[in-house]
Order: C-alpha cells, then structure tokens, then sequence
C-alpha cells in the first residue's frame, strides 16, 4: 500500500503521488497516515521550498475508499484522515495541487486549502457527502459557501452536484483550468518550481498572513464537522448508501 503513495523530490519541490489507478486512486487510512506524515516533514525541512499533490493526468482521486472507510471508520479527531486534513492547513510552505479527471469527495475539498490549484478543463469534481448519508468535510460547510455564495454552494453540497475544471476556475476554486490532464500537471510542476528561486521565509510569512484571520475559525469548524461526519457514518441512512455503493461496485 506505501506504493499508493509516490513521494519523491525535485529540487526544492516535494512530490505526493496518488498512486493506485486500479481503484482510481481511492484514498485508504494507510494512504492518509503517508500524506500527513509527509507534509509533516515537509513543513520541518529547510530544503523543501513547495509541495506538489496530484494523481495521473487522467485521475486526480475518487476520494475515500468506501470498503476501508467502513472496515476502519474514523472514530476520532485522532484518525489519519483528520491527521491529514490539519497537516495541510497547517502546511507553512506553498502547496499546489495539480488535477486531472475525478476529483470526488476530498478530491475536491481538499483543493480549498491549497495555494495553487490547476486543474483540466474537463476534470469532474464534486462532493456527494449527502448522497452518501453524510455531511459536509474538512472545513467546506464554512469555505464553499463564503467563496461560492449560499445559493451555489447548496447546489455543490446539498445536492451533491458535479462540476468541471473549467467551471472550477471560474468560480476560484481553481488557479487556472488547462486543455488536458498532461497540461494541468506540467503547470503545476512548473509553478511550484518557480518557489525556488523566491525569498522561502517572505513566502512562508504571506502565506500565514493570508491564513492567520480564518485559521482558528476553521480548525474548528473542521472538528465540527469531523465529529458530525464520524456520526452520520454510524447512521441508518449512511450504512444503506454505502453498502449499496460498495454493491453497485
């Protein structure tokens, strides 16, 4: 399963891979447990200027795997996926994400805490937390609605509806939408390269300014919604949906 994981460097740029295109890379606790402990590392290392997240040009991540997720549910703000999610809004150095295809779930949430974020014009985004039973994640019920407006947001969110790339530029979720999945992944390689030749600490300080007015309000809405996610994955509603995703699958 580390092979899930690709984390190698490029000069001053740390590399996350999404590396499990057999089931269109799905994110397990273990996979989670890597991330974290990754941009952990990353944040503490003086030779490390950016990091770069994505998948293949033709797959970002279909977001949690269901089968683990039931097997293992996280209990707990102690869980790797929550371990993951306060890492990377924790991350003091430049993140970028680069997104090609499907982007479901934390595929798309995600997004919200990186720097820079380029995408396909024809990636599939969307977060169907309430089709599948369950609420909101990793600060969206707060960020989408503040970016977005209520209106568009209760679109994304209640009923779960996806979007493209294209439309994600437009609406500042995205950077930039690019023509193909090679092109969004070569921008965000070449734009996280160009930290390297940028003052690190006057980056790392516009960063938290950027952050500062929102952080706390956001590390706790996160828990809200951790504790309330944690909840609904133990309800009636959320068990059928996933079992009959799982069975459809």
């Amino acid at each position: 399963m580390t092979d899930a994981i690709q984390i190698e460097r490029e000069r001053g740029v740390l590399i996350l891979r999404l590396n499990r295109p057999d089931k269109k890379n799905a994110l397990t606790g273990a996979m989670y447990s890597r991330l974290a402990l990754a941009l952990e590392q990353a944040d503490a290392d003086a030779e490390i200027n950016a990091v770069l997240i994505s998948g293949s040009s033709e797959c970002f991540t279909a977001g949690n795997d269901i089968a683990d997720f039931l097997e293992q549910p996280p209990s707990s703000l102690d869980s790797p996926v929550f371990h993951f999610m306060l890492n990377l809004l924790e991350c003091s150095k430049p993140v970028i994400a680069a997104v090609a295809g499907a982007a479901v779930g934390i595929g798309t949430t995600l997004l919200l805490h990186c720097d820079l974020v380029y995408v396909s014009r024809d990636a599939r985004l969307r977060m169907p937390f309430v089709n599948l039973g369950l609420c909101p994640e990793f600060g969206s019920s707060l960020l989408l609605p503040r970016l977005l407006g209520h209106a568009r947001a209760s679109q994304l969110l209640l009923l779960g509806e996806g979007f493209s790339g294209e439309q994600a530029a437009a609406w500042g979720i995205a950077t930039e939408a690019l023509a193909s999945g090679e092109a969004a992944l070569a921008k965000a390689r070449e734009m996280a390269l160009r930290f390297e030749s940028l003052p690190p600490e006057a980056v790392r300080t516009s960063k938290q300014l950027m952050k500062a007015p929102d952080r706390e309000q956001l590390r706790r809405v996160i828990e809200e919604e951790g504790a309330l996610f944690t909840q609904r994955l133990r309800s009636p509603e959320a068990v059928a949906a996933l079992s009959g995703f799982i069975n459809r699958h």
